[in-house]
């Protein structure tokens, strides 16, 4: 496949589709050619368990995966040298979570590219970890075999400074199973795209998300799904809450079933919170659809006010105004949390999330 250049890049001028809610501003120069971007990884893996490899190669000697018309990634694409390659090998069952952390102190712009190959059989769970103040621009892909099972945890706990564009996207084969958790709560401007196309039936994914902007951050999520193969399976749930007068965020859900996928069983959901008059979410859901002999599709989209009938039923057993309101955000979250199935993250982005009620709340 002969990957986009630099040859024929356009620059984003806000006025396309894919770029018409993000402020182009903001962005720290990463959609801007002119603006030189550091060829860096700065991915560091902690303890690597038997049966995975995790090496530095030549980017050249891996070529992307997948199609992408995206400007930024292909700014990263072309100016990544070098790729962070970790490898799950056939068969292997990986109790232990790997852990990849990354840490920026400085907000020069650098780009990355990270390729994750999953072995026939295989079972994992990758956890990595965004944190400092850092202008980032990568590419994740995940290329899971036959029967291969991933569980995929991204944390975005930068702080207030921090701009990060990423895609993640995983080529799901026959029988395997993705599922990636999103959490973003950190970042002046956070804007992700996780996509998924699969190669074989009986293939899944599952997108779980998590974002909570405050005064001033804009967060956005693209979600992107294609159903190009039979018997395959989607689903994708993200949940938002915002409090400040610019708190800003955007979720896309884009699911297309062609007329080849016959069988597929999908649905898309997206719910934001409104905590304050100012805080602005756009949600879109969007589904296209060329086969009717399909098992189910659907999406839905909601966006509202705090519950003051829940804050009131709470307050009337004799719990505090603030700590009830506290346990209502809490229990938003709580679906989305409870799953990650990993004691040390839910307690940690709980707290996160508590931090922010904080400064809701005071």
């Amino acid at each position: 496949m002969a990957l986009a250049t630099l040859t024929n890049y356009m620059t984003p001028t806000g006025r396309e589709e894919p770029w018409r809610f993000t402020p182009l501003n903001r962005l720290a120069g990463l959609h801007d050619p002119q603006v030189s971007l550091r060829d860096r990884i700065s991915l560091e893996p902690l303890d690597i368990p038997v049966g995975v490899s995790v090496t530095i190669e030549d980017a050249e000697a891996f070529p992307s995966l997948s199609e992408t018309s995206d400007q930024i990634v292909i700014r990263v694409r072309e100016g990544a040298s070098k790729l962070l390659l970790l490898t799950i090998e056939s068969n292997a069952e990986i109790r232990e979570p790997i852990f990849l952390k990354r840490e920026v102190l400085d907000l020069s712009p650098e780009v990355s590219r990270v390729q994750i190959n999953a072995g026939a059989n295989s079972h994992a769970i990758i956890v990595i970890e965004n944190s400092g103040e850092g202008v980032f621009a990568e590419e994740i892909e995940f290329n899971l075999a036959s029967g291969a099972n991933i569980k995929f945890i991204t944390l975005q706990e930068w702080s207030s400074r921090a701009v990060h564009v990423a895609r993640h996207h995983a080529i799901v084969a026959r029988d395997a199973s993705f599922t990636s958790f999103v959490i973003t709560v950190g970042g002046s401007l956070v804007r992700i795209l996780p996509t998924v196309e699969y190669t074989g039936p009986g293939s899944t994914a599952e997108l779980f998300g998590l974002y909570f902007a405050t005064d001033g951050q804009h967060l956005e999520h693209r979600v992107h799904i294609d159903h190009d193969v039979p018997g395959a399976k989607s689903r994708v749930n993200y949940k938002g809450a915002l409090n400040g007068d610019s708190a800003r965020t955007v979720w896309i859900g884009d699911v297309f079933i062609k007329a080849a996928a016959q069988g597929t069983d999908t649905y898309e959901l997206n719910r934001n919170l409104l905590l304050s008059h100012g805080a602005r979410a756009d949600s879109v859901p969007n589904l296209e659809i060329e086969t009717g002999d399909i098992v189910g599709a659907g999406h839905a989209s909601t966006t509202g006010r705090f519950d003051d009938e829940q804050l009131f039923y709470l307050m009337s057993r004799g719990i505090p105004a603030e700590q009830a309101r506290r346990l209502v955000i809490r229990g938003f979250f709580s679906e989305i949390v409870s799953k990650l199935n990993l004691e040390s993250i839910e307690v940690r982005i709980m707290e996160r999330i508590d931090n922010e009620l904080a400064e809701v709340i005071a």
